[in-house]
């Protein structure tokens, strides 16, 4: 197996040097940059299998990087470094494509953590096209389609929503997400925060007005994808 290709686009001398360093010793090929436009033509020059981007970049912020990413087509997983800590923040980051975001200061451990859950995204075999009413996902692609109008979803709203699809009827649990989806079990703190705000922008994208909800809430549980009877 190809040891993981990473971008890693920070400022900060030390935070940078001591981030490629550990990861060199997890064995991963690891491409760094300490500006946000170099960071970009990195993404842009070479594939990656995921890019972990500072938020507070020198001549274009780690968002406007982001955006860029995104605008280009390319839906490699994104993980954020930011000290912007609030709900806010975290939606303006996931909205715009990011796939995680890991608050500063972080233990290093955690880092790598969240990259390796990155890393392994779903992979359920059966089954490139689903459908739950009149919307449609190819697996594949990874293009979501509801009433003949194309859904633009960051890669995590992909994984979700498929995961969802593959259990509609049923009711989808915050465990069974963190567990199949995030790839993480055992942590110290609860990503239900982190998994509600997805859930919350994903049910935005999908239920728009006109449509009839197929996203739906069961409370102090989780979540479940089911076209109701009118």
């Amino acid at each position: 197996m190809k040891p993981p290709r990473v971008l890693l686009v920070e400022d900060e001398g030390k935070t940078r040097d001591s981030i490629v360093e550990g990861m060199t010793l997890e064995g991963w090929q690891v491409r760094s940059a300490a500006q946000g436009l170099a960071g970009l033509q990195l993404a842009q020059a070479e594939p990656s299998d995921l890019i972990v981007l500072d938020w507070m970049l020198p001549d274009l912020d780690g968002l406007e990087v982001l955006r860029r990413i995104r605008a280009s087509g390319r839906t490699t997983p994104v993980l954020m470094l930011t000290a912007r800590g609030t709900l806010t923040d975290r939606l303006l980051g996931l909205d715009n494509g990011a796939d995680d975001y890991l608050p500063k200061p972080f233990a290093f451990a955690e880092l790598i953590a969240r990259c390796r859950a990155l890393l392994r995204r779903p992979n359920w075999a059966a089954g490139r096209n689903l459908q739950c009413g009149d919307l449609q996902l190819d697996t594949r692609a990874r293009i979501a389609v509801r009433s003949g109008q194309e859904i633009r979803l960051t890669p995590r709203e992909v994984d979700v929503l498929e995961y969802l699809m593959r259990n509609q009827g049923q009711t989808v649990t915050r465990e069974m997400l963190e567990r199949d989806v995030w790839k993480q079990v055992h942590r110290m703190t609860s990503l239900d925060n982190v998994i509600d705000v997805q859930m919350m922008r994903l049910r935005k994208k999908v239920d728009f007005p006109g449509v009839d909800r197929l996203i739906h809430t069961q409370r102090g549980i989780g979540y479940k994808m089911e076209r109701l009877a009118p």
